[in-house]
């Protein structure tokens, strides 16, 4: 059974996602403090975090980006603002979704489902022999999910991870942002292909030596994304 910790303040909130979540098969925990869901976090082991923004203690911004700084475990972030700036933080800071108040119970099980369904798979290759993808100083290790560029090791997050590795195993094919958002986030009704442009920068960030000038992934204008050879 699959755990999942809740930090949320609002109470009726949080009682309500534990129990659609409940329903559907999963332990869940709450917290309704900042700073101790952090510490929950850092120091237990859970299967997803559902995070909301604005919290006591410490906000929802920070939790993300502690947590991603140790585990690559799938982070859901709730708020109450609409603001793209928001969205973009919280994806920035590692976050695999981002859902706005006031949400439906069943699209966030709909969406902790399928977060947690593509992460099972990509954990369950780890006792396989190392796949290695390798294109031009870029070394890819599908089974550890490590990345080196040029020799040295730089640290992804998942989602990053599973977008570089597919656009990597599918050079100069060109994906718009839909076909993206599709592979790699298993939803094709919800969420936002924003969070494709989002990542895109932050993965150019890493492996370019000048993001004005991209010699990986290129942007097909109008259309959307190719790596090249």
């Amino acid at each position: 059974m699959s755990k999942v910790l809740i930090v949320e303040d609002e109470v009726e909130i949080a009682d309500l996602e534990k129990d659609y979540l409940e329903l559907s098969g999963f332990e869940v925990e709450i917290e309704h403090d900042g700073m101790v869901g952090m510490e929950r976090a850092l120091s237990e082991e859970f299967d997803m975090y559902i995070l909301d923004l604005m919290l006591p203690g410490v906000d929802g911004f920070e939790i993300c980006r502690r947590i991603r700084d140790e585990k690559n475990t799938p982070i859901l972030m709730v708020s109450a603002k609409k603001d793209d700036i928001d969205k973009i933080r919280g994806l920035g800071l590692g976050a695999d979704d981002y859902i706005t108040k006031p949400f439906s119970p069943s699209e966030l099980v709909a969406r902790v489902k399928a977060h947690l369904a593509r992460y099972e798979r990509l954990i369950g290759s780890r006792e396989q022999e190392n796949d290695i993808v390798e294109i031009r100083g870029i070394r890819i290790d599908k089974t550890a999910r490590r990345v080196w560029i040029n020799g040295e090791e730089k640290q992804f997050t998942t989602k990053e991870f599973d977008l570089l590795t597919f656009l990597a195993e599918n050079p100069n094919r060109v994906f718009t942002k839909e076909e993206l958002f599709r592979e790699i986030w298993d939803m094709e009704s919800i969420g936002d292909i924003a969070t494709v442009t989002v990542h895109i920068k932050k993965i150019r960030e890493k492996i370019e030596m000048n993001t004005n000038k991209p010699q990986y992934i290129e942007t097909i204008w109008g259309v959307g994304y190719r790596f090249k050879l």
